[in-house]
């Protein structure tokens, strides 16, 4: 039995899709299956995995940065919550 020429690399898959990979292969046979995953996984949209607090934060100090009014050392800068207000620390080095 030869593997087909478009296999999948499955070490790029999280274990949600390894197992309806795994699932497909098992029910329709490996040819067919691998062919039914691909075509279902072309058609998922690709989920963004940014958060959106950091982007906001971003969107508001880069301007600054462009300026050169704001510099961020090499370590960055620890921000997190106070009573009340925000404290900002600098980060590790």
């Amino acid at each position: 039995m030869t593997l087909p020429s478009n296999t999948i690399d499955e070490s790029t898959l999280t274990k949600g899709q390894l197992r309806k990979l795994n699932a497909l292969r098992k029910s329709v046979g490996n040819e067919i299956g691998e062919k039914a995953f691909a075509e279902w996984l072309s058609s998922q949209r690709v989920a963004e995995k940014t958060d959106k607090n950091a982007a906001l934060i971003v969107d508001t100090l880069w301007p600054l940065v462009e300026q050169r009014r704001l510099t961020i050392p090499r370590g960055g800068y620890l921000v997190r919550r106070g009573r009340g207000r925000i404290v900002v620390e600098p980060g590790n080095p």
